[in-house]
């Protein structure tokens, strides 16, 4: 069985690879984005079934399928709930939800290769359910993050983080507990997975989380100086052409 894993979160997507691995089932292709995908699909064979992330770095992953035609089964890996889950149970439609559970993942493999000897019907009505998801009155943001520490995977609340920031080509999650983290992502990225009424990018350097802001001074070249509960870096620093629309934000 070919298995291709669709996800833009690559410590996500090494652990479903070990899941899978554990479970006899190897996945030797993961894509981290639209484009990517777009790219191995129209020269490569394609998979018995893939594992594809909702809401990838570079758009909805449906908008692969709107390039290339894609005949593999699937099974849905969202961070989604409610109304969006909804839609996938009515229409039949595998799906794990992140962080993603062994047993869960267990049943869901099972009952691909029992569809597939029986000669069911594997296909997804893609577009519907594109249309079901994107009528959600609001956007769904990323409410957690997956951190590999050691041998070990590390999940943090959106909540808990005071701030993201780039180092020495790097982008760092610092934590209410005082602890950072190094992300496989950049800020740009970011950008569209923070929820703009809790994280504004306040410099080409920083996000910071509103909640986590203990003073702003006035600064030189009428920038302002932030100050966060734990992390205590002096250059959290307001770039100028971003006060206007920071303080509109503070609001």
């Amino acid at each position: 069985m070919q298995v291709v894993i669709i996800e833009d979160e690559k410590p996500s997507a090494r652990r479903l690879q070990r899941l899978l691995n554990a479970m006899d089932v190897k996945a030797e292709v993961m894509l981290h984005s639209v484009e990517e995908s777009i790219d191995w699909f129209s020269s490569n064979r394609h998979p018995d079934l893939i594992f594809l992330d909702v809401q990838l770095s570079d758009g909805l992953s449906f908008e692969i399928f709107e390039q290339v035609e894609i005949d593999s089964a699937i099974i849905f890996t969202t961070a989604y709930d409610a109304y969006a889950l909804q839609a996938f149970k009515l229409n039949s439609i595998d799906y794990l939800l992140k962080p993603i559970d062994k047993k869960e993942l267990e049943q869901a493999v099972d009952q691909f290769k029992k569809r597939n000897a029986e000669g069911s019907n594997l296909n997804v009505n893609l577009q519907e359910l594109r249309s079901l998801i994107g009528n959600q009155e609001t956007p769904h943001y990323k409410k957690r993050f997956s951190i590999k520490v050691g041998q070990h995977l590390k999940l943090i609340n959106s909540s808990d983080i005071e701030c993201f920031y780039s180092e020495n080509k790097g982008t760092y999650l610092y934590t209410a507990e005082g602890r950072n983290y190094l992300l496989d992502t950049t800020l740009e990225a970011l950008e569209k997975e923070l929820d703009p009424d809790m994280f504004f990018r306040i410099s080409r350097k920083y996000y910071v989380n509103i909640n986590a802001i203990k003073d702003m001074i006035s600064y030189t070249n009428s920038r302002l100086q932030i100050k966060l509960n734990h992390y205590n870096e002096n250059d959290v620093i307001v770039a100028r052409e971003r006060v206007k629309d920071f303080k509109k934000w503070l609001e």
